[in-house]
């Protein structure tokens, strides 16, 4: 009979997290439900400018999952490509948050490209909550630089991170 650390199935959820978003957290609480164990792969992304750099998002995410099971939920930082992380921390299952049409296209054509770079890995689709399915981290960006509100979207201490961050004298 094989082990219970042989046999438990693990998911990888990657992002950029720039920063951590409620719709990430309701993925993440979700995902854990389906998988005995969570890696959360917080990566780095060129095409995009983070506010956040690498080590603070890592730091964000960490902070934002420690009511969650932390046994099951590790938070690492990856700069490969995705398939050869999901390889390297033994997932099974990459989980995908969707929050639009637009999001299932982009994701549908990286699904294939993965399974066609290793059939063993499966991705997994979770819908956000309707109430999140707005929310992306560019946007929170975006309305907080013109001192919107974001507290609806993202935790507080995010939102406090934020707004650190954006202040007057501090480098973005």
């Amino acid at each position: 009979m094989a082990s219970a650390a042989a046999t438990a199935r693990t998911g990888l959820y990657p992002g950029t997290f720039d920063p951590v978003t409620l719709g990430h957290m309701d993925i993440i609480s979700r995902a854990t439900r389906l998988v005995d164990r969570l890696v959360i792969g917080v990566t780095t992304n060129p095409s995009k400018s983070p506010m956040f750099t690498l080590a603070e998002r890592l730091d964000m995410v960490r902070r934002e999952t420690a009511h969650l099971d932390r046994a099951r939920i590790e938070v690492v930082a990856f700069d490969s490509l995705l398939i050869h992380f999901a390889r390297e921390v033994g997932a099974a299952i990459i989980v995908r948050g969707l929050r639009a049409v637009a999001d299932f296209e982009y994701e549908y054509q990286m699904a294939g490209m993965n399974q066609q770079l290793d059939e063993d890995v499966e991705t997994v689709f979770l819908m956000a909550d309707v109430a999140l399915q707005p929310i992306a981290s560019r946007l929170v960006k975006e309305i907080a630089r013109y001192s919107g509100d974001i507290s609806r979207f993202v935790p507080e201490a995010v939102a406090r991170d934020v707004a650190a961050r954006i202040a007057p004298g501090v480098q973005r």
